[in-house]
């Protein structure tokens, strides 16, 4: 039996509230499950990303022939609606 075949099994026997805790610590413990800490990583790498900057390039160009059509993204847009 693999470790991970391990620690799944034992989470299944997790109550419901230690289950909640595990939710909410595990990026913590598995730090690609938290996605700031990711992008962080990516914004950092020293390594080229040519799709990538292609893809922000053409997003550029495209913003600059049409600026009215990118709104700015304000920290509200991330509300859960009530």
């Amino acid at each position: 039996m693999s470790t991970a075949v391990e620690i799944e099994a034992a989470i299944r026997t997790l109550s419901a509230s230690e289950r909640e805790k595990l939710v909410r610590d595990l990026p913590a413990v598995l730090l690609e499950l938290d996605g700031d800490a990711a992008w962080q990583r990516i914004i950092e790498d020293p390594a080229p990303s040519p799709a990538l900057s292609a893809f922000a390039d053409a997003i550029d160009a495209e913003r600059q022939r049409l600026p009215g059509a990118f709104r700015e993204i304000k920290d509200s847009d991330f509300d859960t609606p009530p």
